[in-house]
């Protein structure tokens, strides 16, 4: 490992670039990419032929504002669109903004408290109803609507005054700066404000199952279970789309889905792509394009932190010591992964790379239970003050190699006197609220918690962002720690990437220390499509593959 691994990293912004663009989000450069400048040529392109997509799990939340994971995503990006977003390079580019502001656009001010944006022009909804500064503003106010169910708060409820100037035009004022707002916008899909119009609940609006966006692509009909089918926009207003008909396919069984593309009756493999036991084989597949990607996303064994039994940090600290983690990798999945003590990224700037290293020791996690006094009983079992270090795990039900992980993990577990009981769910009811609402005892999970190339993810591990407690936020393993909470306050208000780099290290060494999750490999992922698909394209700052699908053809 080199001095500083992240040195020609394109997550490595300058200090020039940060200071000059104050307010946007130190972390990605905000220059328009060739994406976004191409766009206006391509509109209008002729869309053909039917390209089915298939995905492990099923999208079920097609508001993009209620609480939802990765693969609701896959749809949000096809059907709707954010004023800008991030590409490859952690660079964002606009959307439905003419250019992303920045303080040397006038954008922002200097201070990072004024912002204004300046829409396209003839943009229209899937149902031909102009698009306007209204629903940018409804959009970035159904957040903290406190009879809304949102999955985040996170940066809108810093926002006030916000105000329409014109139909294309919108300003408003931050309570406070703010780093990572250009990342919170940058993942803002829009809604339109007509189809909230005379709902009572917008929890259970009509539009949440029929969604209505700008996107490349219009909703058509879903059959839970199977598939959701989506037809070209034949009136967007940015490049492609290129496909006439997009199929997003359900298909739970992971090799039934790679026997699924290795037929060619899947053209494109999604989430959670190709196991790395069939990578050998299907590398060789005639017709085929496989490859694999880094992810920004990474695997853990999450505990809820509101169990009487992971209350102790010696109990936690036992479960990570009795996990082979490395043997799990090379095992199940070829090595193909990396070995993580973070939810950061490695390719990260911020990324730390001087956590303490783990290590599977049985005799160490024994002494751990043992020197905190929890005792085993007749039935082998450990307990303390009458609560057993009994718990279930769960996770997606037909990730075999996930179900496997799990019968290891019980395993050893059983030899340090924890029962493990295994319990896994349909993508569906796992990641709804049995996830969102910390239902769990444990489960095995994927995640990314980060908001495309900026570090920020408060949403994730502050205090206040845990739903099971009473707040709106991702943190389902209800984490709670003070000197976390003010690092993460501190580092939303530092701009200059060399400042904010000690913070976010910081909050990582802490959250490692703390171990609300057990983290354990950093994903590298198999992607396979077929030769005639171009398009897809690995995106670590993005968390699904389909957040250029208006380019792909076929």
């Amino acid at each position: 490992m080199t001095d500083d691994p992240n040195r020609n990293s394109p997550f490595r912004p300058s200090r020039r670039t940060a200071l000059r663009l104050m307010g946007a989000g130190a972390g990605a450069l905000m220059l328009p990419s060739a994406i976004g400048r191409s766009a206006a040529l391509a509109a209008g392109a002729d869309a053909t032929g039917q390209l089915i997509l298939a995905f492990s799990q099923e999208p079920t939340v097609f508001n993009p504002f209620m609480p939802h994971i990765e693969v609701d995503e896959g749809i949000h990006f096809a059907v709707f669109d954010t004023l800008f977003t991030f590409d490859p390079k952690g660079e964002l580019y606009p959307v439905l903004v003419t250019e992303v502001p920045t303080v040397a656009n006038g954008g922002i001010s200097a201070d990072g408290l004024s912002w204004k944006i300046k829409l396209k022009e003839g943009v229209t909804w899937h149902d031909g109803t102009p698009f306007t500064a209204e629903d940018v503003k409804f959009s970035l106010e159904l957040p903290v609507d406190p009879d809304f169910r949102s999955w985040r708060t996170t940066g809108y409820n810093l926002m006030k005054d916000i105000t329409v100037v014109s139909p294309t035009e919108l300003t408003w004022t931050m309570t406070q700066p703010f780093a990572p707002m250009a990342a919170v916008l940058g993942s803002t899909w829009i809604v339109p404000k007509h189809a909230f119009d005379g709902v009572a609940d917008r929890n259970t609006a009509p539009f949440n199952n029929a969604p209505i966006g700008t996107g490349p692509f219009v909703w058509k009909e879903r059959m839970a279970g199977d598939h959701i089918r989506l037809e070209a926009n034949p009136d967007y207003h940015g490049e492609g789309p290129f496909i006439k008909t997009l199929i997003v396919k359900y298909i739970p069984d992971l090799n039934v889905m790679y026997t699924q593309f290795k037929s060619g009756d899947v053209d494109v493999v999604g989430l959670q792509w190709i196991t790395p036991d069939h990578y050998e084989e299907a590398k060789a597949l005639p017709g085929k394009t496989v490859e694999i990607a880094g992810a920004g996303s990474f695997e853990s064994f999450a505990l809820n932190m509101m169990r009487p039994q992971f209350q102790e940090l010696a109990v936690r600290q036992a479960l990570y010591a009795a996990i082979d983690k490395q043997s799990i990798i090379d095992a199940l999945y070829y090595g193909i992964p990396q070995v993580t003590e973070t939810y950061m990224p490695q390719q990260s700037y911020y990324y730390n790379p001087d956590l303490p290293k783990h290590e599977f020791n049985l005799d160490a996690a024994n002494k751990l239970l043992d020197d905190a006094g929890w005792a085993k009983g007749p039935d082998g079992i450990r307990a303390k003050d009458g609560v057993k270090l009994a718990f279930t795990n769960s996770t997606t039900a037909g990730n075999h190699l996930r179900e496997q992980a799990q019968q290891f993990i019980q395993q050893t577990f059983k030899e340090i006197g924890v029962e493990m009981t295994i319990s896994n769910l349909p993508p569906a009811v796992m990641w709804g609220e049995f996830w969102m609402q910390s239902q769990f005892d444990t489960c095995i999970v994927g995640m990314n918690t980060l908001l495309g190339a900026d570090p920020d993810n408060s949403d994730y591990f502050m205090s206040a962002n845990s739903a099971a407690r009473g707040g709106a936020g991702q943190n389902t393993t209800c984490y709670q720690n003070p000197e976390v909470d003010a690092l993460f306050k501190q580092g939303g208000e530092t701009f200059v990437p060399e400042d904010r780099k000690p913070i976010y290290q910081k909050i990582q060494e802490l959250i490692r220390h703390d171990l609300p999750l057990l983290p354990l490999y950093q994903y590298a992922v198999v992607k396979g499509r077929k030769e005639n698909v171009t398009g897809p394209v690995p995106n670590v700052n993005n968390r699904i593959d389909t957040w250029n699908v208006n380019t792909w053809k076929m």
